[in-house]
């Protein structure tokens, strides 16, 4: 099977989520993505642990497809193998603030003397160029910061989301722009940097609420799960779990009004537009949330869908590895690693190309797993290896 990124070699030099991830769909599209993390493994690797040796459910999911390589790049013998590493590079990924990558000859310019067409993905909390360019962060901050959890949970406590969506979002907007990076060089010989951060992708993702307070001041307070933009959207308690209802636009709240048998509710002004719906969105839900209680989780969603109103149960992480889809569509890959009693779930691309589908061709590496190889690769023989291990370079 033809692999879009075939011959591309990324250095992942990225941490936690999101540079890791971009490092993770560009592994998956064929590039020879190559992990490179301290001498005695990145915090990142023992993340929720699920192995004898301490090694983390979400590492199994953002090391697949790459090459393990230990490295202290602080050390002089360390940046002579960076420097090495990057002159055999096409990306360089790294979720580290633009100081301390200058620090690690990381940066740019330090880059590009070694390879003039070097592409720097660069991943940050705050990107450069603001009073907060250096701070640190995670996903939470971008969340916090955006207005997203002000927005949701209640105005009393502001809730945020467990998903990562921020670090996993920004992740693949960095493969994005690393992509066209790619394509950009293949046209003009020139590499370039892309930058993502967290906070231009929560800023993205709260654009829409932005501008409308910009616009005429909704000054919105969260409100739980209900919408406030249409209705009905929001979670309902059944006699045995949870679903959740969502429409948007007349035709989806006329066939709700006709389950419900209810035709007023296309009569009422306060229920004529998506707008007027979600600011009157309570009403609604209060109606549909006693229509619920009476059923069971399969009789909603059944009535749900035959009359083609969206919706769906919320389901535990049990509920999921055992959800009749994801087993249809094999969307998880059972993939198995040393010291772990049963073959990890992975999560496939989360695109899939008709031609060219990205596939999970190797487990994460065990900690510098592949670091001899990579090191003969750039030239050292086997003594230098050893001296090197013996200095804690590698």
């Amino acid at each position: 099977m033809s692999e879009v990124l075939k011959g591309v070699k990324v250095l992942d030099f990225g941490r936690y989520i999101a540079g890791p991830f971009c490092g993770t769909l560009l592994g998956d599209l064929g590039a020879d993505v190559i992990r490179i993390e301290k001498v005695d493994g990145s915090e990142d690797r023992f993340l929720s642990p699920i192995t004898e040796d301490g090694d983390g459910a979400l590492f199994m999911q953002l090391a697949r497809n790459k090459r393990g390589l230990t490295l202290n790049p602080m050390k002089p013998e360390g940046r002579e193998v960076v420097k090495r590493l990057v002159a055999t590079a096409d990306v360089v990924v790294a979720n580290l603030p633009p100081d301390t990558l200058e620090a690690m000859g990381l940066d740019y310019n330090s880059l590009r003397a070694i390879k003039p067409d070097i592409i720097l993905t660069m991943i940050s909390a705050f990107g450069r160029g603001g009073p907060y360019s250096n701070r640190v962060g995670f996903d939470g901050l971008g969340q916090a910061m955006s207005g997203n959890m002000y927005m949701s949970g209640t105005s009393e406590q502001p809730v945020k989301a467990y998903a990562p969506f921020i670090d996993f979002g920004t992740a693949s907007l960095a493969a994005f722009g690393t992509m066209s990076a790619l394509f950009e060089r293949q046209k003009t010989g020139r590499g370039q940097i892309v930058e993502g951060s967290l906070f231009n992708t929560a800023l993205t993702m709260m654009n829409g609420t932005v501008i409308e307070q910009a616009a005429i001041k909704a000054n919105r307070l969260a409100t739980l799960n209900r919408s406030q933009t249409s209705a009905p959207a929001d979670t309902f308690k059944t006699k045995d779990g949870w679903v959740l209802v969502q429409t948007v636009g007349g035709p989806l709240f006329k066939r709700w009004a006709d389950l419900m048998g209810e035709g007023h509710w296309l009569d009422d002004d306060r229920f004529k537009t998506d707008i007027s719906r979600g600011d009157n969105g309570e009403i609604i839900s209060e109606r549909l949330a006693s229509w619920c209680a009476e059923r069971t989780n399969e009789e909603v969603l059944a009535e749900m869908e035959k009359a083609r109103i969206p919706a769906g149960p919320i389901l535990s992480p049990q509920q999921v590895l055992e959800d009749p889809h994801i087993a249809a569509k094999r969307l998880f890959e059972s993939v198995e690693y040393p010291g772990l009693d049963t073959p990890a779930p992975l999560m496939r691309t989360p695109v899939e190309l008709s031609e060219t589908p990205g596939e999970i061709r190797s487990r994460a590496p065990k900690l510098g797993e592949n670091t001899d190889e990579i090191m003969k690769e750039l030239g050292y023989d086997q003594n230098q290896i050893i001296d090197l291990r013996n200095k804690r370079v590698i």
